[in-house]
């Protein structure tokens, strides 16, 4: 894959809804830009880390084992409920950001299936004898890394600027909005995990 259509295509899929995109919107509009930009730090280290491991290391014994990508993807819709659980009885606000922090975003985006598809079906595995060798997938992860840094940074100004009203004025009405969503995904990944999707 040419590194222009690999752009396209990764800036679709993490434009995209899912898990680590809904809790930046959240952040964005119960404390802010300002406040929220260290979950874009949060997100890329948590991208980095599953992209890396796969690439580097994973990918080869990965290929024929079906079993431990659903028992990722398994993981993933867990992790989500909790999420969406906390979400809804503790809705982020500008003085706490309950399960909106850095260290949640990292967990999600670690667990987040886009990471899979990615690390797995789009930037080249690093072996020797393969084209390009160990250094195959170098410019892919610094591209990659730019697209997350900017699409960080829409989810965030749009929850700011779009979603602030509500989440300031009725934050328990928004905490369960943005858990319902969750409880969307976690449900699609499950059902994927298990064909029924």
């Amino acid at each position: 894959m040419s590194l222009p259509a690999f752009a396209l295509a990764v800036l679709l899929l993490l434009l995209t809804p899912g898990p680590t995109n809904t809790l930046l919107a959240v952040a964005g509009a119960a404390r802010g830009l300002k406040a929220s930009l260290p979950l874009v730090g949060a997100e890329l280290a948590g991208y980095l880390t599953t992209i890396s491991t796969l690439v580097f290391v994973a990918a080869p014994v990965l290929a024929g084992q079906p079993t431990a990508a659903l028992v990722v993807k398994l993981a993933s819709t867990v992790w989500v409920l909790l999420l969406a659980i906390r979400l809804w009885s503790h809705p982020p606000t500008a003085a706490d950001p309950g399960a909106v922090n850095p260290l949640g975003v990292f967990a999600t985006t670690v667990l987040n299936p886009k990471g899979l598809i990615i690390g797995l079906a789009l930037i080249p595995p690093a072996m020797a004898g393969s084209p390009g060798g160990l250094a195959a997938p170098l410019p892919f992860l610094g591209v990659f890394s730019i697209l997350v840094v900017f699409v960080a940074l829409a989810w965030l100004i749009f929850g700011a600027a779009v979603l602030r009203r509500v989440a300031v004025a009725r934050p328990m009405l928004f905490g369960r909005i943005a858990a319902s969503f969750l409880v969307l995904f976690a449900a699609s990944l499950a059902g994927r995990a298990i064909g029924w999707i």
